[in-house]
C-alpha cells in the first residue's frame, strides 16, 4: 500500500509544479520579454522484482526556458534598426517642418523683400516704399536669425537626448553585468538548472540596450553573456561593466562626443557609436543638421555680399554713395569666428588663422580641418564631407600666407604650429546669427546710380551712349576708394569726357580718347588719358576695362556706345547730382532676387534655399521608408520569438485542464490505496 501511495503521491507534487509553471505563464502573458515554461516529466527508477519492474512514479526532470537564440538576436538586430531610424526620422521630420513652413521658412521672407525692392524702384523718391523696404529687409535677418536659433535648440536637444541615452545605457550595463553574476551563482546551474526567470530579465535589458546601440553579445562560461561594440570594444565582461559618456567636442565645442571608460581609459568612441537611438542622434548631426548649419549661413553670406556689393556702388538720396546694407561679411570678427581650434592642440601653439570670403558666388556649404604635420609647417586640408585631402603644402618662413581655396582664403596671420595641431574650418559659421541691417533711415538706401553720362552740346553725330553701368566704387584688390570716388558727393577725377579726334575713312573707325580732369603738363601732355583706341560705328563698343589691374583704364565703371559720331563730338561721364529719381541701382538690387548668385552662378538665393529644403525633405522620406521598413522586420521578428516563447492563453487553459486532470487522478490513486488500507486493516478485526 505504502508502495501506491507514494505513486500517487510522486503524480500529485509532479502535476503541482505543472499547474503552478502554467499559471505562471498565465499570469505573465504581458510581461515584456517572459519566456514560456514547461515541465518536462521523467519516470522514477522502478521496483524490481522476480515478475518484473515495477513503477514507482513521476519526478520533475526540467523546467525548461523555451528561447531561441537566434530568434532573439533577431529581435535585437532589427531593434537596433529600428530605433537608429525612428530617432533619425523624429528629428529629420522637425527639421524639415522648420526649413519648409510657410511661416518658419525663409522663401516669403526672401520673396517679399525682392517684391519690396522692385515697387521701391517704380518711385524711388517716397519715404513710404523705402520704410517697406528696410522692413521686409529686417523681415528676413529675423528668419535668418530665427532658423538659426532653432538649428540651435534642435542641437541642444540632441545634446540632452545622447546624455540620457548614456545615463540609460549605464543603467542597463550595470544591470546586465549584476544578472551575469547572479546567474553564475544561482543554485543547480551546475546540473543544467537555469535560473529562467533572471535569463529572461538579462535578455530584457539586452534587448532595451540594443535600442539604444548595436552590439555584439557573446555567451561565455557560467552562463554569463560579454557585451560589445559592433566594433569589439567592451562594454560588459562578465559582472564587470564599462561606463559610457559624453563630453564636449574636441573639434567643435558646440557638440558632444561619446566616449567609453574602460580599465582607467577614457576612448572617444564616436566612430563605433552605430545603430539604434544615439547611433541615429549622430547620423542625424552629421547628415542633418551640419549640412543645414552650414548651407543657411552660405545664403547668408551670399546675400549679404551681392547686396552690399550692389549697394555700395548706389547713390543715396542726399548724394552720397551707399554704404553696406547688411552686416560686412568680412569683418575682423567674422573672419576669426571661422576657425575652431581643437582643443587637443598643443598648449605651445601660438598660430593665428583667419578665413576671408573672397568670392560668395563659388564658395561652398562645407566643413574643413587643417591639420599641421612634420615640423608644424607642412600642412594639410581635408575635406570632412569626403575625407580627401583638397589642398596641402608648406608655409614660408615667415608663416604670413594664404592658403587658397574656391570662395575662400585661409589666411595664417602668425604665430608658431605644432605637429598634430588641428583646425576646424566653416567658412558659413555664424552667419546667419550674425546678419544684421546696417542701413539705418529710408535715406540712406542708395537707389540711384552715381554717374550719368551726358551728350556735348555740340554734337552733331548720331552716336548714342548708355548711362553707365557701375563695377565698383572700390579697388577690389586693395579694397581702397578709386580715385573718382575719393570724395563724397561728386566724381573727383570728373567730368571723365570720351571725344572723337579723327576719322579712318579707309578703316571706317573714329579714333577716340578718354580723359579725366588730372592737370597736365607740356612734359606730360597725356597725364590725364585713361583710355584711346579706334570706334567702329557698325558695332557697340564698351569704353573703359573691368579688369581691376587695368590701370587708369579701370574707373569702376563702363558705358556703352552705338551709332556713328562726328569728329569733334564728346561724351562726359559726371556724377549723378539731384538724380533722386534714378532708380537703377534700385532696379539692380531688385534683380539679385532672381540673379544666379549661387553656385558659380547657377542658382539663385530662392534656388539655393529650395535645394537645402529639397535636400532635408529628401532624406526626411527616404527615413520614413526606412522606418517603415524597419518596424515592418522588428514586427516580424518578435511574431517569430512570440511563436516560440510566447504565452498562448488558449493553449495554457488547456495544459491547465490537462494538469488538473493529473492531479485529481493522482489523488485517487492515494485514496484507492488508502480504502485499501482500511479494508486489509478490517479484515484482521
Amino acid at each position: 500500500m505504502a508502495g501506491l501511495i507514494g505513486i500517487g503521491l510522486t503524480g500529485i507534487l509532479s502535476q503541482q509544479a505543472a499547474l503552478n509553471t502554467t499559471g505562471n505563464n498565465i499570469t505573465n502573458a504581458n510581461t515584456p520579454g517572459y519566456s514560456r515554461q514547461e515541465v518536462l516529466f521523467e519516470t522514477q527508477e522502478g521496483q524490481r522484482t522476480g515478475a518484473g519492474t515495477i513503477g514507482s512514479g513521476v519526478s520533475v526532470a526540467d523546467i525548461r526556458r523555451l528561447a531561441n537564440e537566434y530568434l532573439v538576436q533577431q529581435v535585437r538586430e532589427d531593434s537596433t534598426l529600428y530605433g537608429e531610424q525612428q530617432a533619425l526620422n523624429s528629428e529629420l521630420s522637425r527639421l524639415d517642418n522648420l526649413l519648409g513652413g510657410e511661416n518658419t521658412g525663409l522663401s516669403n521672407a526672401l520673396n517679399n523683400f525682392f517684391a519690396s525692392l522692385q515697387n521701391a524702384a517704380e518711385d524711388p523718391t517716397s519715404l513710404p516704399q523705402r520704410q517697406l523696404v528696410l522692413s521686409e529687409a529686417q523681415q528676413v535677418v529675423n528668419r535668418f536669425q530665427a532658423l538659426n536659433q532653432e538649428f540651435i535648440q534642435q542641437r541642444e536637444s540632441i545634446k540632452t537626448q545622447m546624455q540620457q541615452g548614456v545615463k540609460d545605457a549605464n543603467t542597463l550595463l550595470k544591470s546586465i553585468a549584476e544578472l551575469n553574476l547572479a546567474i553564475s551563482e544561482s543554485p543547480g546551474i551546475a546540473q543544467g538548472q537555469m535560473p529562467n526567470d533572471l535569463l529572461d530579465k538579462r535578455d530584457e535589458k539586452l534587448r532595451q540596450l540594443s535600442e539604444l546601440v548595436s552590439i555584439k553579445v557573446t555567451p561565455t562560461d557560467g552562463s554569463q553573456v560579454n557585451v560589445s561594440l559592433s566594433n569589439g570594444l567592451s562594454l560588459v565582461v562578465g559582472s564587470n561593466a564599462s561606463t559610457l559618456g559624453t563630453r564636449e567636442n574636441a573639434e567643435d565645442p558646440t557638440r558632444l562626443e561619446f566616449t567609453l571608460n574602460n580599465g582607467g581609459r577614457t576612448l572617444n568612441i564616436d566612430e563605433q557609436i552605430t545603430g539604434g537611438k544615439l547611433g541615429g542622434l549622430l547620423r542625424f548631426d552629421t547628415e542633418g543638421l551640419k549640412p543645414a548649419f552650414d548651407e543657411l549661413g552660405r545664403i547668408a553670406i551670399a546675400l549679404s555680399d551681392t547686396m552690399n556689393h550692389q549697394h555700395e556702388i548706389g547713390m543715396d538720396l542726399e548724394g552720397d554713395l551707399g554704404g553696406t546694407f547688411f552686416t560686412d561679411i568680412n569683418s575682423r570678427e567674422a573672419q576669426s569666428s571661422r576657425v575652431v581650434p581643437n582643443g587637443s592642440n598643443s598648449t605651445s601653439t601660438t598660430g593665428r588663422l583667419a578665413v576671408e570670403i573672397t568670392d560668395s558666388s563659388l564658395l561652398p556649404a562645407g566643413r574643413w580641418t587643417l591639420q599641421f604635420i612634420g615640423d608644424g609647417r607642412s600642412f594639410e586640408l581635408i575635406d570632412q564631407a569626403s575625407g580627401k585631402t583638397v589642398n596641402q603644402g608648406r608655409l614660408p618662413d615667415p608663416v604670413q600666407s594664404e592658403i587658397g581655396m574656391p570662395g575662400f582664403n585661409i589666411r595664417v596671420e602668425g604665430g608658431t604650429f605644432n605637429a598634430g595641431d588641428k583646425y576646424l574650418i566653416q567658412p558659413s559659421r555664424n552667419a546667419a546669427a550674425s546678419l544684421g541691417l546696417e542701413v539705418r533711415r529710408e535715406e540712406d538706401l542708395a537707389f540711384a546710380s552715381p554717374i550719368r553720362v551726358v551728350t556735348g552740346d555740340e554734337n552733331i553725330g548720331t552716336g548714342k551712349i548708355s548711362q553707365g553701368t557701375m563695377l565698383d566704387v572700390r579697388n577690389p584688390n586693395t579694397n581702397v576708394l578709386l580715385p573718382g570716388f575719393e570724395s563724397s558727393g561728386r566724381l573727383s577725377n570728373g567730368p571723365v569726357v570720351l571725344s572723337f579726334t579723327s576719322y579712318d575713312s579707309t578703316a571706317g573707325t573714329f579714333a577716340y580718347e578718354i580723359r579725366d580732369n588730372r592737370p597736365t603738363s607740356p612734359g606730360d601732355p597725356d597725364a590725364n588719358l585713361l583710355e584711346s583706341g579706334a570706334y567702329d560705328p557698325r558695332e557697340i563698343k564698351t569704353f573703359l576695362s573691368s579688369d581691376p589691374l587695368a590701370g587708369d583704364a579701370y574707373q569702376g565703371y563702363q558705358f556703352e556706345m552705338s551709332g556713328k559720331p562726328a569728329v569733334g563730338d564728346s561724351f562726359s561721364v559726371v556724377f549723378n547730382a539731384n538724380g533722386v529719381s534714378d532708380n537703377r541701382n534700385a532696379e539692380l538690387m531688385a534683380s539679385l532676387g532672381t540673379a544666379n548668385t549661387l553656385n558659380g552662378g547657377s542658382q539663385s538665393f530662392a534656388e539655393g534655399y529650395a535645394g537645402l529644403v529639397e535636400d532635408i525633405g529628401v532624406k526626411t522620406r527616404q527615413s520614413q521608408l526606412d522606418v517603415d521598413a524597419g518596424k515592418t522586420l522588428l514586427e516580424q521578428s518578435t511574431n517569430q520569438r512570440e511563436s516560440v516563447s510566447g504565452v498562448n492563453l488558449d493553449e495554457e487553459a488547456g495544459r491547465l485542464i490537462q494538469y488538473q486532470a493529473a492531479y485529481n487522478a493522482s489523488a485517487q490513486v492515494m485514496s484507492v490505496a488508502q480504502d485499501l488500507f482500511n479494508t486489509l486493516l478490517q479484515s484482521f478485526r
